[in-house]
């Protein structure tokens, strides 16, 4: 749902900057993987040891580079199949980074198996998402749903939150509680895109496969007239 009203925003906004890349002669490819290179050190180095605040203020300065590599493409003309499989792939890297750092830190300092196991959960439900449009498109069907919780609502849910529960090193009392919120929502929400996007591609194969039996039966009364 994000996606198709906060991309339209960021990316006029950060059109300038794109263009100012492309002027110093930065590829799109470089920013992709400085940005997810940007997103894994934040979430690794800060969030294992309880720094949410200053991790989530990382990783954002980084991940609007998913944004701006697609831009900076278009702007260009270079656009291409090996740029959008290099972003997709690198999208899942920085997921694995975000959500595995705070995975380590409910593992480890954290002390909270099950607030580990519902990140473990998000993180692999999150992967599954992306994989089920990926496999639907691959063998043909539209795949016509977006779903409850996609990747920007992932991101957004849990970058926020985890930045307000880390102003708890700060002295504010009980915001630490929002990230586990923000866990088990975007663990809920993921498990109904999931279930979404499963039942649109079990509909549509049926709809795909009683539409070419249709088409060979037809066929098959045509030669035998």
């Amino acid at each position: 749902m994000l996606n198709k009203y906060a991309r339209a925003f960021f990316t006029r906004v950060l059109t300038p900057f794109a263009a100012f890349l492309l002027r110093k002669g930065v590829s799109p490819d470089a920013v992709t993987l400085l940005g997810t290179a940007g997103v894994m050190a934040g979430a690794l180095a800060f969030y294992p040891r309880g720094e949410f605040f200053w991790g989530t203020v990382v990783i954002t300065l980084f991940v609007f580079s998913d944004l701006v590599d697609g831009n900076m493409a278009r702007q260009a003309g270079v656009s291409s199949r090996w740029g959008a499989f290099l972003d997709s792939t690198l999208d899942r890297v920085a997921d694995a980074g975000i959500f595995g750092g705070l995975a380590m830190w409910y593992a480890g300092r954290g002390d909270d198996l099950v607030l580990c196991a519902v990140t473990i959960f998000c993180l692999a439900s999150g992967q599954v998402v992306s994989y089920t449009k990926a496999r639907g498109e691959a063998i043909g069907l539209p795949v016509n749903v977006n779903g409850l919780v996609e990747r920007a609502e992932r991101l957004v849910i849990t970058l926020v939150l985890c930045g307000f529960a880390g102003l708890h090193k700060f002295g504010v009392p009980g915001i630490q509680y929002l990230l586990p919120v923000a866990l088990w929502v975007v663990a809920a929400g993921s498990l109904v895109t999931l279930i979404q996007r499963v039942v649109t591609v079990r509909r549509e194969s049926a709809e795909a496969d009683a539409a070419a039996a249709a088409a060979a039966a037809t066929a098959g009364q045509g030669s035998g007239a």
